[in-house]
């Protein structure tokens, strides 16, 4: 048995105690929050191995610029002085190639295809329900632009052996009809699944407290100590924590830890917009309303709607301007359904730690045996969490790892 330290307590953070546990190890997980809000919590829910395209791609430069100065576009990038974000934007400039694209897809699909499995598992394991449908999600479009992408798309996931259905007009009114008449197709990816994510988070936790993992809250790592080629300990502002092994699952605070240790692990926080409505929607399967990159999903209670990408620092400040383009793309996907002023003002937001690349870090580095990083999911932190927390505890115990992880290594870009 051993001692682990998890640095952060979003759903890496959470998964990774869980497996670790798992292996017999002593737990103790650090968060700088108390573990109640942010990304994990406020995500679209989807397990998405529909999602092996990684952001970094051709042309969302091109696009990335075209929305930069239109601070309610989908995609919005704060002008700012900041070194790190500079550097990252570098990389992910580098990275925005279709062969990049090709040696992602199979990394990719690989990691989601084995995470949900692993998510499934989790029903017979965990003696709580939880909330877990597979209906597939649908990639619903207005104009014949986003038809012909999205059909490429498909077609190489039909390829890549994932069960998806190009639906006309027609047969995706019948299947979801509260959508409007402007919709005028859509991709199923019914290889997809989606879950409650603020629910599943609570309750495992929970679980986890039950079974013996310490849960260290409001305590935000300042330090770390170091003996030869190993990490003895941790300090926060409050307390020493001495371990045989880490695991840094922070977020986009990974790139700040890290370079305490002199590591380069280029992260920068892409912040989602999410709002929840509690009443009927008549929504019943989730949707990414592509021409937005708006995500919709019936959740356990309630419809949550949720998408954006900005990058403007790790803030989680909530833009007004962003929160209506988001409720107004729902009036334009959806018939009779609106969010309200009430429901708006209530809008949160969270940081989806991105890498330049569009592929996590998992993975030890060369500098420091026992420590375990795992972060930069992007948009699928909460698809991944499962896949992620055992491929570290297989890390911690140095065992043979389910899937390949040399394209997720850690210091790819030192």
């Amino acid at each position: 048995m051993k001692k682990i330290v998890v640095i952060g307590g979003g759903i890496t953070g959470l998964c990774s105690a869980y497996y670790l546990l798992k292996e017999g190890h002593q737990v103790t997980v650090l968060d700088k929050s108390f573990i109640t809000t942010g990304a994990s919590f406020i995500n679209a829910g989807y397990l998405t191995p529909s999602h092996f395209i990684p952001l970094a791609a051709p042309g969302i430069i091109t696009q990335g610029l075209k929305w930069m100065l239109n601070s309610a576009s989908p995609f919005y990038i704060k002008p700012r002085l900041d070194l790190d974000f500079f550097k990252w934007g570098l990389h992910f400039k580098k990275s925005a190639t279709k062969k990049n694209v090709e040696q992602s897809i199979p990394v990719l699909k690989e990691l989601n295809l084995s995470s949900q499995s692993l998510f499934e598992e989790m029903i017979d394991d965990l003696d709580f329900k939880f909330h877990y449908e597979k209906k597939g999600v649908l990639m619903a479009y207005t104009n014949a632009k986003s038809e012909e992408e999205e059909h490429e798309v498909a077609h190489r996931a039909i390829q890549e052996g994932l069960d998806v259905t190009c639906l006309s007009k027609e047969e995706v009114h019948q299947l979801e009809p509260v959508l409007s008449d402007k919709v005028i197709g859509a991709v199923h990816f019914k290889c997809d699944s989606h879950m409650t994510p603020n629910h599943f988070m609570v309750d495992l936790k929970s679980w986890l407290t039950k079974k013996g993992v310490v849960f260290k809250v409001n305590e935000e790592v300042k330090d770390f100590t170091i003996k030869g080629n190993k990490i003895h300990s941790v300090t926060t502002q409050n307390e020493t924590y001495e371990a045989d092994a880490f695991v840094l699952a922070s977020g986009c605070w990974t790139t700040q830890l890290a370079a305490k240790l002199k590591l380069n692990i280029p992260i920068q926080g892409g912040k989602g917009y999410s709002m929840d409505v509690h009443r009927p929607t008549g929504i019943t399967i989730p949707t990414i309303l592509v021409e937005a990159r708006s995500a919709i999903t019936p959740m356990d209670g309630f419809t949550r709607f949720a998408g954006t990408m900005e990058f403007s620092g790790n803030n989680t400040l909530v833009k007004k301007e962003r929160v209506e383009a988001l409720a107004n793309a729902v009036k334009t996907y959806y018939q009779n359904i609106e969010i309200n002023e009430e429901e708006r003002a209530m809008a949160t937001s969270g940081l989806r730690p991105v890498s330049p690349d569009g592929v996590p870090f998992i993975g030890k580095t060369s500098k420091y045996k026992n420590l375990t990083i795992a972060a930069g999911h992007a948009m699928m932190g909460w698809s991944l969490g499962p896949i992620t927390g055992k491929l570290v505890s297989e890390l911690v115990d140095d065992k043979k790892t389910t899937v390949n992880i040399n394209p997720l290594a850690p210091e790819r870009f030192s």
